[in-house]
């Protein structure tokens, strides 16, 4: 005797050997993708701020979508930070020494 789950119809034609199978439809995929497309569109048209706000919800659905990701950056995030840190300051640095040698040189000049 043979005992046939009632969930999975024999007679079912999605479950035959032979059925084709459908990949799933990733909807909030779809819709980042949509929005972000949009956004593009509404930037080169010239609406700059209904493309902004598309172009922010298209990003926060991606973020959504992609969970590992951003917690993958946002571990790394505090790393750049520092970095961009590091760099401003010797930026900052060489504006110091620019406006010093600057004010030698008026110096020097008006004399």
């Amino acid at each position: 005797m043979v005992v046939v789950p009632l969930s999975i119809s024999g007679n079912d034609p999605e479950n035959a050997p032979g059925a084709p199978t459908v990949a799933p439809v990733h909807w909030v995929r779809v819709a980042a993708a949509g929005s972000l497309a949009l956004s593009g569109v509404l930037l080169m048209a010239g609406k700059t701020r209904a493309g902004l706000v598309a172009a922010a919800t298209g990003t926060a659905l991606a973020m959504i979508d992609q969970p590992d990701t951003m917690k993958t950056w946002w571990n790394t995030l505090p790393i750049y930070l520092e970095e961009i840190q590091s760099t401003l300051s010797r930026v900052q640095g060489a504006v110091e020494d620019i406006a010093a040698q600057r004010e030698k040189l008026r110096r020097m000049t008006a004399t």
